[in-house]
């Protein structure tokens, strides 16, 4: 086994399916059977997941919501995300926990790093929600931060390409995939692996993120056993 705690985030996006919005049954079955899989072999697994798929934050203040309540409704959006994860992950027999980052008992355990470390050592699956807790984050630095917090070994960012790509493979069919790149190389190239702010944390605190298609069976499994699948960001 390559690693032995990871940091998954996952978009809201990918928890709608072939839908634009709501949550899939489907997907969320499978992204919790490709969860306990990892955790029987022994890897500690924290989640992040977005809301997008519910709100954003972010584009509601084009709809005339103030930027500050809008993140605030994001931040709902994920916990309402974690929720369904955690039953799903429960429901197939696995053992989840969900920790919000605001104040929110019973609906989930207030975070805090050491009760995360500590739960997870117990093979529970723990669903960081709520993003930072505060607006004008993204989830993308929300996992940034609790990865470094926690200690993950890497960060995996499960989204629905198979990588990094010299351009946008949905949009161009000669994008070329990139199977390592340096931090330092995304900057120059500008190329849009995860928010700026997330970015700088991974890079200052020599956090690898791989960026890998989490609606592929298996893909999880396969890299947390050291396969090479998606791209490796790093120092």
């Amino acid at each position: 086994m390559q690693y032995s705690r990871i940091l998954l985030k996952l978009s809201g996006e990918a928890l709608s399916g072939k839908g634009n919005h709501g949550i899939s049954d489907s997907v969320l079955e499978e992204y919790a059977n490709q969860v306990i899989k990892v955790v029987e072999k022994g890897c500690e697994v924290a989640i992040v997941i977005g809301g997008g798929n519910i709100f954003r934050g972010l584009s509601g203040t084009e709809s005339g919501f103030d930027r500050v309540k809008g993140d605030q409704m994001g931040m709902l959006a994920t916990i309402i995300n974690s929720l369904a994860l955690e039953s799903a992950i429960s429901r197939i027999g696995g053992k989840a926990k969900v920790f919000t980052s605001i104040r929110m008992e019973p609906v989930g355990e207030f975070y805090n790093r050491d009760r995360v470390l500590e739960v997870m050592k117990n093979r529970t699956v723990c669903i960081l929600s709520g993003g930072t807790g505060n607006p004008f984050f993204t989830t993308d630095t929300a996992a940034a931060l609790r990865a470094v917090e926690i200690g993950a070994d890497v960060l995996l960012k499960g989204t629905r390409v198979d990588g990094v790509y010299t351009s946008d493979p949905e949009k161009d069919p000669k994008a070329e995939k990139f199977d390592k790149i340096s931090f330092a190389e995304v900057i120059n190239r500008r190329l849009k692996v995860m928010d700026s702010t997330a970015f700088t944390i991974c890079r200052e605190n020599n956090m690898p993120v791989i960026v890998f298609d989490m609606n592929k069976s298996g893909n999880l499994n396969k890299l947390v056993d050291g396969d090479r699948i998606g791209t490796i960001v790093s120092n």
